[in-house]
């Protein structure tokens, strides 16, 4: 991850730092608290008015695209042939050009470190979230909390509806990047604020879990060694239900240590 502060050269100020993401290529702003609508670049006053000041990751792309030149123009190759780059990249041209415009007197100053008001807030960013088919998800947070959140409880977040009404799309929830959301499919993101502000607090952390995983989950050649049996015969056990995998692969089956003990005992 890089961070550059976001300068406002007309006040002499900074108003906010850029991430940016190089391994997922994408970006998210974080805008300081003292910031109003007046005096904030016009494509995030609305998120201010709200009091958001983390800008979700589709809106920071658009100021960045906005800043540099795009891989469209007719006379791309020159440009890229004059600054010694070899392929279209984004973010190398808008450090090029310190990330100015002619809309504005923004630009960009690389940071080696972040500020302590985005350090704080990445505290309720997710480090992990699991999707239950049940309809509700459980999200890691980095200050340690695990919260459980129903779909209901936030069905006034847009793109709620269409994972409500599609289960694949529901299932593919994942941590988005840098934890500032939950992603479906790459393409719906509900913040993480917002799963942090409504759900509801389980008294487990996520060292807990990683203790369980540790402990109570099995490979299939595990699962051999302690039934003392042959992969065909665990497989034949799968078959007639006698053992139900918790999670099936190519290569081999994860099973729940304690459904393997009970299955030992009869």
């Amino acid at each position: 991850m890089k961070a550059y502060a976001i300068i406002d050269e007309e006040i002499g100020a900074t108003i906010g730092t850029l991430l940016y993401y190089d391994r997922e290529d994408g970006y998210i702003i974080e805008l300081k608290d003292e910031l109003d609508e007046w005096n904030a670049p016009l494509l995030f006053t609305g998120y201010i008015k709200q009091g958001i000041y983390t800008i979700p990751r589709h809106v920071s792309a658009m100021w960045v695209r906005e800043r540099v030149i795009p891989s469209s123009r007719q006379n791309i190759s020159s440009i890229l042939a004059n600054h010694k780059l070899r392929e279209y990249d984004e973010m190398k041209l808008l450090e090029l050009a310190h990330g100015r415009c002619s809309q504005d007197r923004l630009y960009i100053k690389k940071l080696d470190e972040l500020p302590e008001y985005v350090r704080k807030r990445m505290y309720r960013n997710i480090k992990e979230c699991i999707v239950s088919s049940e309809g509700y998800l459980i999200c890691f947070f980095a200050d340690e909390t695990v919260r459980k959140v129903y779909l209901s409880d936030i069905e006034d977040i847009d793109g709620t509806d269409k994972i409500k009404k599609n289960k694949e799309l529901f299932m593919s929830g994942k941590a988005g990047i840098g934890g500032y959301s939950v992603s479906f499919n790459d393409s719906i993101d509900i913040p993480a604020h917002v799963l942090y502000e409504r759900g509801q607090e389980l008294p487990v952390k996520l060292n807990d879990f990683i203790t369980f995983v540790k402990h109570n989950i099995l490979d299939t050649t595990e699962c051999c060694e302690i039934l003392g049996c042959s992969r065909q015969n665990l497989s034949y056990m799968v078959e007639k239900n006698h053992l139900t995998p918790v999670k099936e692969g190519v290569k081999g089956n994860l099973y729940l240590k304690g459904d393997v003990l009970v299955d030992m005992k009869q």
